[in-house]
């Protein structure tokens, strides 16, 4: 084929960086186009929070081969701990019970993002265009032509495939003609890293409060991160109390599991959305991560799913090199990670739902479906399974096989 590339990954953050590093070992001309360079202050997507890194995600970021980087800054999540504030019903589960080493780990965002970009740095196949930005798109049936801002110029290239992982206000969704649905949350996740009196000893805590899920994950030094959403309207004054305000009201809604809260770092918010583009394939592109599908935070499955994604669509391109961005490579794709995403969409969804519903005989309901998950190790094992990436038909880089 006589294009420029073979394909052109927008967006160079963790998601869109995974794509090019899995990509690496085949035979395709790639160019990654990304606005801001990784270790600039104002890259979203390598900032100062941190992602829960599910097991089988992991196994993929390992056989991609960055998580020797990853490991050393990465905590293990030996438990994972399910409570609702003022009810009675709690649920563990442990790694161990699972065979795992751990059910996940919790990774800074800018260490993965210091670990997959020199990959690409280092691949004689993948051609960096950063600082860059995608400013417009053409797409006919046998190629993207994408007209690329860098430098003091637009520079024109042609691409079999366009993927565009530009997050979830992505333009190029609008620009290929996608349109999205979006559900409002009218929520706020306030993040931030406290220091407790007691060690966590690596338990991940998902607790559901009247406000809505309050996650506080396992750091290293015994510290631990903390997304607490709260309403959009009282936002504001949650991130306007001082450090003794803000931590009594943190303590009151998580309890003392950890003993009391000592310290508290700078705090920081964003809204909650749930994104759903109608398509994720159109003729020659492909939406990727939160271009595709932007969820809530709540149990931590957004960066998972999105690299599942990352996985099938490598093996898929693997299998169609000679056409990366044919319809065949198009509608496999499609096909294989449909019934996942919509799976975890509306289990994520159905969590905020469920557990921002005050109706007493929901809160009974809920309560008592927690005890009953509990006893049942059956429901804890599948559970564990899909929530680490371990369901359905993995991809080659899941299962720790190399594509090449």
């Amino acid at each position: 084929m006589s294009w420029d590339y073979d394909l052109v990954i927008a967006g160079g953050g963790m998601v869109g960086a995974s794509l090019a590093a899995a990509l690496a070992p085949l035979d395709l001309r790639i160019a990654v186009v990304e606005t801001h360079l990784p270790d600039a202050a104002e890259q979203p997507s390598f900032d100062e929070r941190s992602t829960a890194v599910a097991y089988g995600s992991r196994v993929i970021l390992e056989t991609i081969g960055c998580w020797e980087a990853i490991s050393p800054h990465a905590t293990p999540i030996d438990t994972i701990h399910i409570s609702e504030r003022g009810r009675p019903g709690i649920s563990r589960i442990a790694a161990r019970e699972q065979g795992v080493p751990a059910l996940g780990y919790v990774v800074p965002n800018r260490v993965i993002g210091h670990a997959v970009w020199p990959l690409l740095e280092s691949a004689s196949n993948i051609e960096l265009l950063t600082p860059a930005s995608v400013e417009g798109v053409e797409i006919d049936a046998g190629e993207a032509v994408l007209s690329v801002a860098i430098g003091d110029g637009i520079r024109r290239i042609t691409a079999g495939l366009l993927i565009a992982a530009d997050g979830a206000r992505s333009r190029l969704r609008e620009a290929l003609g996608v349109d999205a649905s979006v559900s409002d949350y009218r929520q706020n996740a306030v993040v931030t890293t406290i220091a407790t009196a007691r060690p966590h000893r690596n338990t991940a805590y998902e607790r559901f409060t009247d406000t809505g899920p309050l996650a506080v994950l396992p750091l290293d030094d015994d510290r631990c991160s903390v997304v607490w959403t709260v309403a959009r309207e009282t936002c504001d004054t949650v991130l306007g109390w001082d450090d003794d305000a803000f931590m009594a009201k943190l303590q009151e809604q998580f309890g003392f599991r950890l003993g009391e809260i000592e310290r508290v770092a700078r705090r920081a918010a964003y809204p909650l959305y749930l994104v759903q583009a109608q398509q994720q394939t159109r003729p020659r592109a492909v939406l990727l991560g939160n271009a595709a599908h932007g969820l809530h935070p709540v149990a931590g499955q957004g960066f998972n799913l999105s690299l599942r994604d990352v996985a099938a669509l490598a093996e898929t391109l693997a299998e169609h090199v000679d056409d990366p961005g044919g319809p065949r490579m198009l509608a496999q794709y499609d096909d294989w990670r449909r019934a996942d995403q919509k799976k975890v969409i509306a289990f994520t969804d159905g969590l905020v739902r469920l557990f921002t519903n005050p109706l007493a005989p929901v809160r009974g309901a809920r309560n008592a479906g927690l005890i009953m998950f509990e006893l049942l190790p059956g429901a804890k094992r599948l559970f564990a399974r899909h929530t680490m990436g371990r369901a359905g038909k993995l991809p080659r880089l899941a299962r720790g096989v190399p594509l090449v």
